[in-house]
Order: C-alpha cells, then structure tokens, then sequence
C-alpha cells in the first residue's frame, strides 16, 4: 500500500515538473521575442508566409493547432507526431495571373512512437524576366540582341524534427531553415533560421503555439557590383546619382501564432472541424488590432467531412485596418473556401484564395496532393 501511495506520488511530481519546464519554455521563448522585436524592425523572406497546402489555405490558415501531416512540417512541426507511415506532398499556385509561381513538396516519416522528421523545399519565383540594362549602346543606338533573360526566385529548405513529450496529448517540434535568394546574376543571399512549435490535445480540443523566426532569421547579400554599374550606368544622369548599394544584412524579426481547435460529431457520418487563430507579429502594421509594440490578427476556418473522404472548407483572414481617400478606415477581410478528396491513402485539394483581393490578377488557385503511404501497407 505504501510503496503505490510512493510511486503515485512519484508520477504526480514528474507531471508537475514537466509543466513548470514547458511553462518555464515558454516563458523564455516569449521573452527571446520581445527582446529581439525591439532590437529591430526589418522586414524579409515573406514568402514563407504565404502558407502551403490547399486544405489549410482553404480553412484560412488556421491549422496551427490541428495540422497533423506531413504539412505540418511548415505550420507546426509539432503535428508530424500526427503520422503513422512515409507521407509526402506536393502544391502548386501561381500568383498575379501566372506571373508569379510558387511550389512546395514535402516528406515526413515516423522515427518512433514518440518522434518524427521531416523534409520540405518551397519555391516562389518569377521567371523569363527581360534584362534590358545594355539595350541602349554608349552611341545611343538600340540592339534587342543585348536583351536577356533572368529569373528572380526565393528558396527555402527546411528539416522538421517533433517529439512527444511523457504525457500523450503533449507535442513539441522544431524548424532549421536554409534560405536562398537569387535575383539573376545580379544579387544573391543566403539566411538560416529557426521556428518552434508545440501541440495539446485534449478530447475533441486541440491547441497550438507556432513561433516563426524565433531567434530571428538573418539574410545575407552578395551584390554583382559589375551589374550594379550596369544598371547605374543606364539611369540617366539625375537619377544615377541617387544610386547607392543597398544594404546587404535582411532580418526577419518573430512571428507567432496562437490556435484552438474544436472537433464536432455532426451525425455518425458527418464531421465538423472548427478553428480559431491570433496572429501576432511584434511590430506595428494595418492588422485588425495593432499598437507600436504589437499587431494581432484573428481568423477563423472551417472544416466539415462525410466519412472522412469528401471535405468542404472555408474561412475569413487578412482582417486589415484600409486607409481611404479621405483618411478613414474601413475594415477588409478575405474569404477563402476549398474542397477535398481522399481515398486509399491519396488526397487531392483545392483552394481559392486571395478572392477579396480587387482585380482578376490576384485570384489564386491551389491545388495540392498528399499520399499516405500507410493505406498501400494494409
């Protein structure tokens, strides 16, 4: 009787003492941020904003919380205890009516029963660029034989690692990431940064933290200074003069995000998937909520299924703070709606995003496909 009332006791306090440790991380982790948002206030790699996977951008990124694929190596690296087998994934979008193209593919696979690694690489570029800097001679005279072609594109690899904590319902996940940057021949950078994520499920409710750059994520240039003579060269003269070189460090201050998720059992064929997010970028923007220190930006997404194999989606994001013409403010938001499919282990999704946005140009489709390898093992 003595030696259960001890190791009852004994449980008790390893609990308690994994609380105060992830309390204690959290706490510190929060601090790191503060402290590297009011060392600076620059601005970088925001392509690695826009979100993957078109179930989740249909669901209005609201997913910190409950991504639990391969997918979730970019929303919370925590989720990737979610899978069971090998998974990938794969999405393409293009943006400004083709003008822009942005892919991403992704692999996870299980290390134990409590840990998980995973793989992706993002690209958002634009291509077949006209170089037209020697168009014009030094007499003056026009060779469409000078004109060139260049592509500027943003590259991220990214290796995911997450590991259950003691008690089940607790999960934590971390990002390293390689960033490169390339603007033709012209300019070229290289940056390497850090996210952290952590999950707590409970019955039918799920809750997220995901910090982005939480050590900030710093960007280095290197600058053609041939090309950059070029191009200076072919301003005209009251313009060149202004033409210095740009500054070769980029820093990209934290981001978190903050989520809960509540399942539902609609009837015995229906579910119903409901999330609610805060974003919070730590410098002063056009959010909802904002102030010199801190922005916050809620949304909110939807997921309902019948039997788990047909999916409809939607959300609201982007709740943005609009100046108009006559100093007022108006409130804009952007809907987003998706559908799915999946059978056998295959998932195929699709996305509309961007629909609030004014002019044809800014409409995205988002297809994305995911495969479960655990189905072809049954």
């Amino acid at each position: 009787m003595l030696k259960a009332s001890q190791s009852s006791t004994h449980k008790r306090m390893i609990k308690n003492e994994s609380f105060i440790k992830l309390y204690l991380f959290l706490i510190s982790l929060f601090l790191s941020i503060i402290v590297s948002a009011q060392a600076t206030r620059k601005y970088s790699n925001e392509f690695l904003s826009i979100g993957v996977d078109a179930a989740s951008l249909g669901m209005a990124n609201s997913v910190v919380s409950n991504s639990n694929g391969v997918n979730a190596g970019y929303w919370n690296p925590a989720g990737l205890i979610g899978i069971k087998d090998y998974q990938g994934a794969f999405m393409h979008a293009s943006y400004f009516a083709n003008i822009a193209q942005y892919d991403y593919i992704g692999f996870a696979m299980p290390l134990q029963d409590h840990a998980a690694l995973g793989i992706s690489v993002i690209r958002f570029g634009v291509d077949d660029i006209l170089d037209t800097t020697e168009l014009i001679d030094k007499q003056g005279n026009i060779n469409y034989n000078n004109i060139n072609l260049f592509s500027a594109g943003d590259y991220a690899l990214q290796l995911s690692y997450a590991r259950r904590n003691i008690f089940k319902e607790i999960d934590m996940g971390i990002n390293a990431k390689i960033i490169h940057r390339r603007i033709g021949k012209f300019a070229t950078s290289y940056g390497f940064g850090f996210d952290a994520g952590i999950q707590i499920h409970r019955d039918d409710w799920h809750y997220g933290i995901m910090v982005r750059d939480v050590t900030t994520t710093f960007n280095v240039w290197n600058i053609n200074k041939d090309k950059f003579a070029k191009i200076k060269d072919a301003l005209p003269d009251n313009n060149s003069a202004n033409q210095e070189l740009p500054e070769t460090t980029e820093i990209t201050v934290p981001k978190a995000q903050f989520g809960v998720t509540k399942d539902w059992n609609i009837t015995r064929d229906i579910g119903l998937r409901t999330a609610l997010e805060m974003n919070v970028r730590f410098a002063e923007t056009n959010a909802l909520l904002s102030s010199a220190f801190m922005s916050l930006e809620p949304s909110f997404g939807f997921e309902a299924d019948y039997e788990d194999m047909v999916f409809l989606r939607g959300g609201v994001n982007n709740l943005q703070q609009e100046l108009q013409f006559d100093e007022s403010k108006t409130v804009s938001w952007q809907p987003n709606i998706g559908v799915g499919f999946k059978y056998r282990g295959i998932q195929i999704d699709y996305a509309l995003s961007n629909i609030a946005s004014v002019g044809n140009a800014l409409y995205s489709n988002i297809f994305s496909v995911k495969v479960d390898f655990e189905a072809f093992r049954n």
